[in-house]
């Protein structure tokens, strides 16, 4: 077992669209622990990438979350897992990071499929309990399970967080805990 490790680490956000959001359970609780881990990524400089399933049909990814993303670390996708489709292992060639935190929708379709591809190519995954959904709470709760009983981390935006700062008392940690953790 280990630590998340900013400099070890990067951020996936799967699939958080327009048209998809909305019809996620508790969408708004989601979008707003994605924007955090968004936000302490960004200041402790780890590395963010995103996809987005048929942004056609489904839309563009949430105008809250994109403004943290570079436009060239956002790819389009029509495979389920961000790890099998050739956008994403374009990115994915390009991070040395082998820890992967992984966030974002649908929980028990994209994230599922992306987090056990990810874990196929050798990285090791995390995936956000409280920063992924599912139309549906039950199918989210099944994917947890099942990515749990497959090997991969299940964490909270907190242990993500407390890992990544490893310790209290500095500037970065007031600054980080004060406008992210409540």
């Amino acid at each position: 077992m280990m630590l998340m490790d900013p400099v070890k680490s990067f951020l996936l956000v799967v699939d958080a669209q327009e048209k998809l959001m909305p019809a996620v359970h508790d969408h708004e609780q989601v979008t707003a622990n994605i924007a955090r881990l968004l936000g302490v990524a960004t200041e402790l400089g780890v590395p963010i990438r995103a996809s987005e399933q048929y942004p056609k049909g489904l839309g563009s990814m949430l105008a809250r979350l994109r403004e943290h993303i570079a436009d060239e670390a956002i790819s389009e996708k029509v495979h389920f897992s961000y790890a099998k489709a050739p956008s994403g292992q374009r990115m994915l060639a390009q991070l040395e990071q082998p820890q992967a935190i992984v966030t974002g929708v649908e929980a028990h379709v994209c994230v599922l499929q992306t987090a056990i591809g990810l874990q196929c190519e050798g990285r090791d995954v995390f995936v956000v309990a409280d920063a992924v959904g599912s139309r549906n709470p039950r199918d989210a709760q099944l994917a947890l399970e099942r990515l749990r009983a497959g090997g991969v981390s299940v964490v909270s935006l907190e242990m993500v967080v407390f890992e990544w700062l490893r310790q209290a008392g500095t500037s970065q940690f007031k600054r980080i805990s004060q406008q992210y953790l409540r």
